[in-house]
């Protein structure tokens, strides 16, 4: 079989018929424009839309320690969650303030000084 030619053409027409028109079919094509419009308007993600799942998928196009992949079933729930999700790595990735105590009560702030003190001859504790 290998090398041989074949008598009939390939494809799925029969010999002696007419090719049949095939039409593209564009599948969920509201769903992939909305997929498009969210991918262009969120820069720090990658949006796409499954055919086979019908839902929308959001990838992380930043820095992330593990992977981000958010999905839901609407554009409009992707993008709520999206914005949900950079707000949880906001506040996760930002360190969280000091708590500094209240200076009239005689406690002494953590924070660390801006400049170190010196007292009145800094020259005296040298020697």
């Amino acid at each position: 079989m290998i090398g041989r030619r074949r008598s009939r053409a390939m494809g799925r027409h029969r010999d002696g018929q007419a090719p049949t028109k095939v039409y593209r079919r564009l599948w969920d094509g509201p769903a992939r424009s909305e997929a498009e419009h969210l991918d262009r308007m969120w820069q720090g993600w990658s949006v796409l839309y499954s055919l086979g799942e019908r839902r929308f998928y959001a990838l992380a196009a930043w820095p992330v320690p593990e992977p981000l992949i958010i999905a839901d079933d609407t554009a409009e729930g992707l993008a709520e969650r999206m914005r949900e999700a950079e707000t949880a790595f906001i506040r996760h990735a930002l360190p969280a303030p000091a708590s500094l105590p209240d200076r009239r009560d005689g406690a002494r702030s953590q924070a660390p000084a801006v400049a170190p003190r010196h007292g009145r001859r800094p020259y005296r504790e040298a020697a």
